[in-house]
C-alpha cells in the first residue's frame, strides 16, 4: 500500500472539490428524485461534456473562459430544450432525456474519432481526474457554487422548473470538469436515494453521506493506486446503501 499517496497535502485539493460538489448536489439530486428525471443529470453532463470536447478542438487553453463559456452555453441549450419538452411532451420526457444522452455521447466519439489521444480524453470525461484538481480550479468553482446554493436555499420552495434546470445545468457542467460524468451522477443520485425516506435532518444526512465517500474513496484509491473517480463512486454506492438501511430504521417518513 502506499501510505506516502495518502497525505491530507497530495489528496486535500480532491477532497475539498468532492466537497464542494457534494454542497450543490446533494439538494439538486433530491430534486431530481421527487421529480422523477432520474438520468437528467447524465444527460446534461454529456452535454457540457460535449461541448467541452468541442471547445478543445480550436485548442483553447483547457481551464479557460471560452471553454467554460462552450460548456456552459452547451448545458444551458440541453436544459432549455428539456424544459421545453417537459412541458410539451410530459409522458415521454425520460425517454427524451435517455436520447439526448445517447447523442451527446456518440457525438462526443465521433469528435474523437480522429484524435490520438481520444480515448484517453474521452475516459478523462466520464471518469475523472479528481487527483489532479488544484487551487486554481476550485475558487472560481466555490464561488460559482455559493451564488447556486444561495439562489437555491432561498428560492427553492417557488422556484420556476425552468430556474431549477438554469441552475442545474450550471452546477453540472462546473462538476464534470472537477470529478468527471459518472461522479457527477452518483453524487446526485445515491446521498437523494438514501435519505428519501426520512423526513428530518435530510440534507445533514445527506452531506454526511457524501464527504464521507469522498474521503474513503480517495484514500482507498491512494493506497490501492486505483483511479479515485471509479473507487469514490463504489464508497458513495456502499456507503449510501449501508445509510439507507440504518436511517430507515430510526426515522421512517410517516
Amino acid at each position: 500500500m502506499n501510505w506516502v499517496a495518502a497525505d491530507i497535502i497530495i489528496l486535500g485539493p480532491a477532497l475539498l472539490a468532492g466537497l464542494l460538489v457534494t454542497a450543490t448536489h446533494v439538494p439538486l439530486g433530491q430534486r431530481v428524485l421527487e421529480r422523477g428525471i432520474i438520468f437528467l443529470d447524465l444527460a446534461v453532463a454529456q452535454i457540457a461534456g460535449l461541448g467541452i470536447i468541442v471547445a478543445h478542438s480550436f485548442d483553447w487553453e483547457p481551464n479557460g473562459w471560452k471553454v467554460q463559456v462552450v460548456a456552459m452555453s452547451a448545458a444551458i441549450f440541453g436544459v432549455l430544450l428539456l424544459n421545453y419538452t417537459e412541458k410539451k411532451w410530459p409522458k415521454i420526457q425520460e425517454a427524451l432525456i435517455g436520447s439526448l444522452f445517447v447523442l451527446a455521447s456518440s457525438g462526443s466519439i465521433l469528435l474523437l474519432a480522429s484524435n490520438p489521444h481520444g480515448g484517453e480524453q474521452l475516459k478523462d470525461l466520464l471518469i475523472g481526474q479528481v487527483l489532479w484538481v488544484d487551487y486554481r480550479q476550485i475558487i472560481p468553482v466555490a464561488v460559482l457554487y455559493s451564488v447556486i446554493l444561495g439562489i437555491w436555499f432561498s428560492l427553492s420552495h417557488r422556484s420556476s422548473s425552468l430556474l431549477f434546470y438554469l441552475l442545474f445545468a450550471l452546477s453540472v457542467t462546473a462538476s464534470v470538469q472537477l470529478v468527471g460524468v459518472y461522479l457527477v451522477f452518483a453524487t446526485l443520485i445515491f446521498p437523494a436515494l438514501a435519505i428519501r425516506n426520512i423526513s428530518r435532518f435530510t440534507l445533514v444526512y445527506g452531506y454526511i453521506i457524501g464527504g464521507v465517500a469522498y474521503a474513503l474513496g480517495l484514500i482507498m484509491a491512494a493506497l490501492l493506486d486505483l483511479p479515485a473517480g471509479a473507487m469514490i463512486v463504489y464508497t458513495l454506492a456502499i456507503i449510501a446503501l449501508f445509510s439507507s438501511w440504518v436511517l430507515s430504521k430510526k426515522f421512517i417518513r410517516p
